[in-house]
């Protein structure tokens, strides 16, 4: 009777980490989830779907201009049929706001520049991105990374992609443009805003103050450059 009720005994702490092995862990959620931020634009909402698992700096650096209320107020200044929609670091007026450090290049992600994908705008330096993120319109490869040699190759960092209101988009990009402020064309008329940017089950911050420009991918005609 003795040695049945050690048995018993000895079994339960097996038992109870089987148990404990069987219940989901409270970070596996959190370790694959993909959140999503809306953009509320002059010309409709778009949501998009962010890859943390794939460009981990990227999207929290774009998390934390949304949190913190950075996008509020800004414009698209760059718009261009069949390649792109960039926005994110000019006010209305078209003046740059001020930015945070610049973040290393995630371009290497294995991620492609397909049509509906966000990547991070930036200068001839690969790792030159701030604020400025563009919606590529087309499948943009040529923009993807294929060496490390030079800010050509390294090509530009997608972190996510839009799941809702790419119609909005591509409403932005048919827009006439125009060469407005410090910009000799491109600029859609009339201006579309993000009058405001959240995380989908966040609330929405208080805007930022406002400074350098980030440079931009190089027109379609004129090869591969930030």
């Amino acid at each position: 009777m003795t040695r049945f009720l050690l048995a018993a005994l000895l079994l339960l702490p097996s038992s109870a980490l089987l148990a404990q092995a069987a219940k989901p862990t409270a970070t596996t959620p959190a370790a694959t989830a993909h959140p999503e931020v809306v953009l509320h634009t002059s010309q409709g909402d778009i949501t998009l779907e962010l890859y943390p698992d794939k460009a981990p700096k990227s999207v929290a650096n774009f998390l934390q201009y949304v949190r913190d209320g950075f996008y509020s107020g800004t414009v698209f200044h760059r718009a261009i049929q069949g390649y792109l929609v960039q926005g994110g670091l000019y006010t209305r007026d078209l003046q740059a706001k001020r930015t945070r450090s610049a973040i290393p290049s995630e371009a290497d992600n294995g991620l492609s520049n397909l049509r509906g994908t966000v990547a991070v705008a930036r200068g001839a330096d690969p790792n030159s991105g701030t604020a400025q993120f563009f919606f590529n319109l087309v499948d943009n490869r040529r923009l993807d990374f294929v060496g490390n040699q030079s800010g050509l190759t390294w090509g530009y960092a997608v972190f996510g992609k839009v799941i809702k209101g790419m119609d909005v988009v591509d409403k932005m990009a048919a827009l006439p443009t125009r060469g407005l402020g410090p910009f000799a064309g491109d600029v859609p008329n009339p201006l579309v805003v993000i009058d405001s940017a959240s995380v989908v089950g966040e609330e929405t911050a208080a805007p930022q103050p406002t400074a350098t420009p980030a440079a931009e991918p190089a027109k379609k005609s004129g090869g591969k450059k930030g």
